[in-house]
């Protein structure tokens, strides 16, 4: 025989019968006529000079060589479907447009790098940026449709799936000239001058959380709402600023940054709605924003 005979028509009429035990439920499946099935089998029957069905008034059973064959069948038909996905996704990656939400933080230190590692592979994916302030712009973003994925604070919802990448952990801005009492802040250092927070929902309610649970509670004396405000506060020595290290950068010479006393932290990574259908896009960035957090988890060891 001539292998090069055989169409997908026919493995995909043999594949119907085999799932279906009979040629008019696998011609209704098909969306063909059961005359056109039947010709299909009888023509790849005749150019393979076998039988595949054993036929009769209780259905199509596969004869044993049919039943050798309907594997390969599945497997030739699984590969077409393959490269159809390959070359799908190839389109679909060389345009189009991908809109991320995230934290002025996390656009300024963390997306820069990553759009850079994805724009080497697919040039031409257009991307746009929408800064927010707070955890819940950015859900309403997803949630309205108005944003493809969010990388900032993971978002919390059964209707959400994440990414970690890392966890940004907050520090301690201290004024110029401000003196521990030993070799490390302590809270009695934290007591000692007043304490400059975050206005927004969710860092702020971290923070006061966390002092609050103290045995000897400490309070914020000053909540600013943007970051650069905080470390300007600082710059003229009015208190020390508790903010997560990505929003503390870049820290003027004359202020220095130091660890907490306290571990406080929050999640960064990429936010998307779990149902939604998402484009090879936004699935190649998930893939250069994963490299970029391994290398910096290397580069920390």
């Amino acid at each position: 025989m001539n292998p090069g005979k055989l169409k997908l028509s026919q493995l995909r009429a043999l594949v119907a019968i085999a799932d279906c035990g009979n040629f008019s439920e696998a011609a209704l499946e098909l969306d063909l006529s059961q005359s056109t099935i039947s010709h299909a089998i009888a023509t790849l029957e005749e150019e393979l000079g076998v039988t595949l069905l054993q036929r009769g008034r209780h259905g199509a059973r596969l004869t044993p060589v049919g039943d050798r064959i309907l594997h390969h069948a599945k497997s030739v038909l699984g590969l077409i479907d393959t490269i159809a996905s390959e070359a799908n996704q190839a389109r679909g990656l060389q345009g189009g447009q991908l809109r991320i939400g995230s934290f002025r933080s996390c656009a300024t230190h963390v997306l820069p790098g990553v759009i850079a590692r994805l724009h080497r592979r697919y040039p031409a994916i257009a991307i746009s940026l929408i800064e927010k302030d707070e955890v819940h712009e950015l859900k309403d973003l997803l949630i309205k449709g108005e944003a493809d994925l969010c990388v900032a604070e993971t978002i919390e919802g059964a209707e959400f799936e994440s990414l970690h990448i890392f966890d940004d952990d907050y520090v301690a801005l201290l004024p110029p000239g401000f003196q521990m009492q030993g070799n490390q802040l302590s809270l009695e250092d934290l007591r000692s001058v007043p304490l400059i927070g975050s206005s927004h929902s969710s860092c702020g309610l971290r923070v006061r959380r966390v002092l609050g649970a103290q045995n000897q509670p400490l309070a914020i004396s000053y909540c600013i709402r943007h970051d650069s405000s905080m470390v300007a506060m600082v710059q003229q020595g009015l208190g020390i600023a508790i903010l997560p290290r990505l929003a503390a950068e870049p820290v003027p010479l004359e202020v220095r940054i130091c660890a907490l006393p306290l571990p406080i932290s929050r999640p960064i990574g990429a936010t998307i709605l779990k149902d939604a259908l998402h484009t090879p896009a936004l699935y190649a960035f998930l893939d250069a924003l994963r490299e970029t957090g391994e290398f910096s988890r290397a580069q920390a060891v």
